[in-house]
């Protein structure tokens, strides 16, 4: 077990394309740290950096004490969990797991031991005489698991492990990885794409975007106070609905209404590049549905209704639109599922001030609220 760190660590292409662009990153002695952002943003990059299997262009990546950015990957005593498995077909579930352990001339004894302890954690002992085509996508996993488990590496490296399973699978798959880490206190750094998967798994979550650290923060603090405009529309599902919308009396004008903004928020404003115009989030459960007419409330006309049995949602498009840019077409407000707004018809809906997030249009950095 290690901390493992990046210090400004970039990864240039050819031509200039910089994948991971200063990278400034500390991962404790035994945390589950999830890489998380859209397709290209750098994540599996940063991690194969981690690996050895990406050059470290610029700044350095330490394990502990041990700067190893030029190491070769089999001297960074880590551990590689992939995609694809990566099994040998013609091979046993306990010759898969303990291959790597007889090439680096571990005595039989031994690697049956580790075997034999890691098959027993990731409830394999049945499967130990199977070939992998015999398993499932979900048994095959755990044997991968499994292989990296009996090297008894400082670090676990896993790459979107569970992008070939089904969803269900996915659910209870993610569960044991997390439960199994906890128990093993190995220091994990775990890539994927989806952000449900990364804010159930995850001691803290790291961001990124084009290469660039967002934010890296608690699952809970991501979601309650992102940094940004990208991290407020990337955490959470379904998304924060999120707008630019014109400053009006001390206020920022959404439909008929004017939401109040705090004397801080406008202070930031003045302060800022664009002064007449601010970016403002809410999340689909701020929302409350009241009476068309109520003080403070917008109408929106319901287009689309999502019923999914404890929790219903509504996706409406603003009766009066005028000065709201809102980067979806519809607005998506949590509602009773016992009490669901037809299609077609007009609801109010307020925001809940203390959930209310506001963010620079020139920057897209949060503002004090």
């Amino acid at each position: 077990m290690a901390p493992v760190t990046y210090e400004k660590a970039s990864r240039v292409y050819p031509g200039g394309v910089r994948a991971v662009d200063s990278l400034d990153l500390a991962i404790d002695d035994g945390e589950f740290l999830v890489l998380v952002g859209p397709s290209g943003c750098g994540k599996s990059t940063s991690l194969r950096m981690l690996a050895g299997l990406e050059e470290v262009s610029e700044g350095a990546i330490r394990i502990g004490d041990r700067d190893v950015s030029g190491l070769s990957p089999k001297d960074r005593d880590i551990a590689m969990v992939f995609q694809s498995y990566a099994l040998y077909p013609h091979m046993s579930v306990a010759d898969n797991m303990g291959f790597a352990l007889k090439i680096a001339g571990v005595k039989k004894p031994e690697i049956v031991r580790r075997v034999g302890e890691a098959a027993k954690l990731l409830d394999l002992e049945q499967f130990l005489d199977r070939k992998p085509k015999a398993l499932s996508g979900g048994q095959r996993q755990r044997v991968a698991m499994g292989r990296a488990i009996v090297r008894e590496p400082r670090v676990f490296l896993m790459d979107e492990p569970l992008s070939n399973l089904d969803a269900k699978l996915r659910v209870s798959t993610r569960t044991q990885i997390a439960a199994l880490q906890r128990r093993l206190g190995v220091t994990t750094v775990y890539v994927t794409h989806d952000q449900v998967e990364a804010m159930t798994m995850g001691d803290r979550v790291c961001v990124l975007d084009q290469g660039k650290l967002m934010q890296v923060d608690t699952p809970r603090a991501l979601y309650e106070r992102p940094d940004n405009v990208f991290v407020a529309g990337f955490i959470g599902s379904p998304a924060m609905n999120i707008g630019d919308l014109p400053i009006i009396d001390g206020g920022a004008r959404i439909g008929t209404t004017t939401v109040p903004l705090s004397r801080a928020t406008l202070d930031a404003i003045a302060a800022d590049d664009i002064t007449d115009r601010v970016t403002v989030g809410f999340r689909p459960e701020a929302l409350d549905v009241v009476p068309a007419g109520t003080e403070q409330s917008f109408e929106v006309v319901v287009n689309v209704v999502e019923e999914l049995g404890a929790e219903a949602y509504v996706y409406g498009a603003l009766t009066d639109p005028a000065g709201a840019e809102m980067a979806a077409p519809d607005i998506i407000a949590r509602v009773e599922p016992r009490e669901i707004p037809g299609k077609g018809d007009a609801v109010g809906l307020t925001i809940r001030p203390d959930q209310l997030h506001v963010f620079s249009v020139a920057t897209g950095n949060r503002l004090p609220t």
